[in-house]
């Protein structure tokens, strides 16, 4: 299971709203695995519903530009952020929280 978290340490508050996409690393491109938009917590649980969990490199992209918009900001710096992480074992869960502010980000392993 991959699941993410995002936090807006700029206004003090989850960022809820935020559109994630979660693709894996084939031999020459990306394949879409799952998408869905953080709740009200800013927790996204269901990106791997639908797929079988399998070895590999992950990406996920947060589209920030809408998120940053939506909460006034005009012409965010970020449009995106990508984090790109290593599954190894299909078996355990992954937590990949993302922290924001309108000029930086930044992520960790969560547990």
């Amino acid at each position: 299971m991959i699941t993410t978290h995002v936090l807006d340490i700029a206004r003090g508050v989850p960022a809820a709203g935020v559109t994630v996409i979660l693709e894996m690393r084939g031999s020459h491109d990306w394949t879409p695995v799952g998408r869905g938009t953080t709740d009200a917590n800013g927790r996204l649980n269901s990106l791997t519903t639908d797929h079988e969990l399998a070895p590999g490199t992950y990406q996920l992209t947060f589209d920030l530009g809408d998120y940053h918009r939506d909460c006034g900001l005009e012409a965010p710096f970020f449009p995106e952020a990508k984090v790109t992480f290593v599954v190894d074992d299909s078996s355990r869960h992954y937590h990949v929280p993302l922290v924001v502010s309108p000029y930086g980000y930044s992520t960790y392993r969560g547990a």
